[in-house]
């Protein structure tokens, strides 16, 4: 392993779905000093806060999973609120890491760096070769922001900053928000109360044509300890499954899995976004690694995830 477990590892944004996948996976590999710090404790868009914190704590690895993160229609709505927050959460994290001396810092993205008319599968030399999605730019371009200041910290200072660049992710501790959620949790929460309601149809945005690669994020912290355990992994790799569906497959699959039988109706008028994102995951894994929670497997127990937070009157309004 080229990091040491026993060592300080700084979770960042260890409340968030992603945060808390690391966790589950470093403790489970007995790793012995986590950091972590909520909000109240330490707000990451501010500097002067981010760098007593990381100065103080003085990790020797840092997971940078903190993100403010939405669907399509959150990202239309708001492109302010997310290109703003999420540069200040990669420029003061970074630039903190270096001050303190922490020596190992992964940064976690998104697919949505790629262009969107990417070549599919989309390869990691295509960033910034043509124009991004209208609807995520904001998003993508703080992710962008985050992987470059990685990539010439690494160059200029010698530190051993890089990246991962998942695909769209879902599993325990998403968000069901029915507007503000991502597409699988959104249709998870949809096609549920659906069947309570008995309801004789469901409409989803968009065509459906759509596709689209889905990740575990169970997967992804896996992914991630790897890239942790390489001497010298690249600038920016990406994380996916290497397969995709169609949003009209994908949401068939969860009717079947909430087991709503009535019928599904796609919305044309709605934006579909991305025609395709796949990515190519040649890289990761000639790295020795590739992804093991398949699709229905993966969303069986996020449904299961659902129903105890529904149980548990945990799901947002």
């Amino acid at each position: 392993m080229a990091f040491d477990l026993q060592q300080k590892i700084y979770v960042a944004g260890h409340r968030g779905m992603v945060g808390r996948a690391l966790m589950r996976r470093l403790e489970a590999l007995g790793a012995g000093s986590l950091i972590v710090a909520t909000r109240r404790e330490v707000d990451l868009t501010n500097q002067a806060a981010v760098r007593e914190f990381v100065g103080a704590q003085k990790p020797a690895v840092i997971l940078l999973a903190a993100a403010k993160v939405g669907g399509i229609q959150a990202n239309d709505t708001f492109p302010a609120d997310f290109i703003y927050e999420n540069l200040m959460i990669a420029a003061n994290l970074v630039d903190a890491a270096f001050e303190a001396g922490v020596t190992r810092l992964l940064f976690l993205g998104s697919s949505c760096i790629y262009p969107k008319m990417a070549p599919q599968p989309m390869p990691e030399n295509c960033l910034l070769t043509s124009p991004l999605e209208a609807t995520n730019e904001a998003y993508a371009i703080a992710k962008i922001a985050g992987l470059k200041l990685c990539q010439y910290y690494r160059r200029q200072h010698g530190v051993l900053f890089h990246s991962a660049m998942p695909t769209n992710l879902y599993g325990p501790g998403d968000n069901y928000h029915p507007e503000n959620s991502h597409v699988l949790p959104a249709l998870i929460r949809r096609f549920h109360e659906a069947r309570e309601s008995a309801l004789g149809k469901v409409t989803i945005w968009g065509t459906g044509k759509p596709r689209r690669e889905f990740l575990h994020v169970d997967d992804l912290a896996d992914a991630s300890v790897h890239l942790l355990g390489l001497e010298d992994p690249p600038d920016w790799v990406n994380v996916g499954s290497g397969t995709d569906v169609s949003i009209l497959e994908l949401a068939e699959l969860v009717a079947r899995v909430t087991g709503y039988e009535g019928e599904i109706v796609t919305d044309p008028s709605k934006p579909d976004g991305t025609p395709r994102k796949l990515m190519d995951v040649s890289a990761m894994t000639s790295l020795g690694w590739s992804s093991r929670i398949g699709l229905e497997e993966g969303v069986r127990a996020t449904y299961a995830d659902f129903l105890e937070n529904l149980a548990a009157g945990l799901l947002r309004a």
